[in-house]
């Protein structure tokens, strides 16, 4: 396992517990967020690092009982806290690293990833790899609760131009992986960014 992975799983593994208790709002903005991804019933849409599945009612609403709604994990802690709060009866969970998908090319219609892009380590590549597994045309949606000024004062820092989550360096990383930046919005109370696929 690579020290990338293994940081990954050390950081989560002993706040999967308690991790839903943390945000106990935030199902609303899920929904919400799930909403604009354009998914129409009978789609397939993964969440990459899905933790503990908050995401998978809201995107099994979106694309019907006919859809498919995969749910990706490399910590197994938060895939088992996922399973106990029932999220797993609105989604198959796979523990799978989100650089490494056991997905075929082009299967899916659209992923979601929330507080995604600050845990990838090759986030190029790695969103090159979410790239891969989703059609052209299809939809990625970089999502977050809050905004980054708000994240950002959370964690007792100030929010700078050099996150990747910042318009123009986002913009740059998803056009260098296959993906085009349609949409951005970044607000106290969300965090958006909305891309499509490229031929």
């Amino acid at each position: 396992m690579t020290d990338d992975r293994t940081h990954v799983l050390d950081f989560f593994t002993p706040r999967a517990a308690g991790w839903d208790s943390r945000f106990p709002d935030d199902g609303p903005a899920y929904a919400a967020a799930a909403g604009l991804l354009g998914l129409r019933p009978g789609d397939a849409v993964l969440d990459a690092g899905c933790g503990t599945g908050r995401a998978l009612p809201a995107l099994r609403a979106v694309v019907g009982p006919r859809g498919t709604v995969l749910g990706a994990d490399l910590t197994p802690a938060m895939l088992e806290a996922a399973v106990r709060v029932g999220r797993a009866e609105s989604g198959t969970l796979i523990r799978a690293d989100a650089a490494r998908l056991p997905l075929g090319d082009g299967v899916l219609d659209a992923v979601f990833g929330a507080g995604l892009i600050s845990h990838l380590a090759r986030p190029e590549a790695d969103t090159a790899e979410l790239a891969r597994v989703v059609r052209p045309g299809g939809v990625l949606a970089l999502f977050h609760p809050i905004g980054r000024a708000a994240l950002a004062a959370r964690h007792g820092r100030t929010v700078t131009d050099d996150d990747l989550r910042a318009e123009p360096r986002l913009r740059a990383l998803l056009a260098g992986s296959g993906w085009r930046l349609d949409s951005y919005t970044d607000e106290d109370d969300r965090f958006l960014a909305l891309a499509v696929r490229q031929p």
